[in-house]
């Protein structure tokens, strides 16, 4: 399998940011972490070659992990809310100002992109998916948390509010250009109901809600009793999703 490693100075963030390539071509696929973590932890839970390999293999999909700053931002809870909320805005603009660009010269295909990630690069799916479907036509969204109170308790202001989906979706007036960019895309969105999903549960039977509400389409789907918050049902779902997606990766 191809692999690249690319750091790039990000004048949103001041600071060098890493990332890394996985495949020669095919969709391209942005790749958010778990909280905290980096560009390297998909490779580390080997995301990259047992779970989507035949797939990035086979030129149906090209991942591009890009790096996180959430103990800045969503995991600071005892840290200033503005600050905090700004510094995820920041982050926000690097990857759809700075690296998404890198991304399609890089990939080269010009066609919108695919995002994922496990837990809160679920969250951090959803959200750059909604904000900005002229980017995204597609989100496989596993196990994520969609209102931002779960990590910044009472606090909100309008930069959060812009990052919380169960908040500002609600108030996308119903006949917005973006419901129909919505349904002209793939949006799946998934949790188990096992330990530690409680959260992720209750966050998404509340977005199903609202899309419901919006006239969104998007595939719901709740996994059993037995499928637990933590990376070997995520390695179970994704494969099932990338098939519905984009097929068997030898046909």
């Amino acid at each position: 399998m191809q692999k690249q490693y690319f750091k790039t100075y990000s004048y949103n963030l001041n600071r060098d940011m890493e990332f890394n390539v996985y495949g020669h071509g095919g969709k391209p696929c942005v790749v958010f972490p778990c909280q905290d973590g980096h560009f390297y932890d998909w490779e580390g839970n080997r995301m990259h070659d047992e779970v989507m390999g035949p797939w990035i293999e086979a030129g149906k999909i090209q991942l591009f992990c890009v790096d996180s700053i959430d103990r800045e931002s969503w995991s600071d809870k005892y840290g200033d809310g503005a600050y905090r909320a700004q510094m995820q805005e920041k982050w926000y603009h690097y990857v759809v100002d700075e690296f998404v660009p890198l991304v399609r010269e890089i990939n080269g295909t010009g066609e919108k992109m695919m995002c994922t990630g496990c837990s809160m690069g679920a969250t951090h799916s959803v959200n750059f998916f909604l904000r900005r479907p002229d980017i995204f036509d597609t989100v496989v969204a596993l196990s994520g948390v969609y209102h931002a109170s779960e990590f910044f308790g009472g606090y909100m202001d309008e930069t959060l509010y812009n990052n919380s989906p169960n908040d500002f979706l609600p108030n996308l007036p119903n006949d917005h250009f973006y419901i129909n960019e919505y349904n002209n895309s793939n949006i799946i969105v998934c949790v188990g109901q096992g330990a530690w999903e409680d959260v992720m549960l209750d966050s998404t039977r509340t977005l199903q809600k609202i899309f419901a509400d919006k006239g969104i389409k998007g595939w719901f789907d709740y996994w059993g009793h037995d499928v637990n918050h933590d990376w070997p049902w995520w390695k179970v779902q994704m494969p099932y999703f990338l098939n519905h997606l984009f097929g068997a990766p030898n046909a």
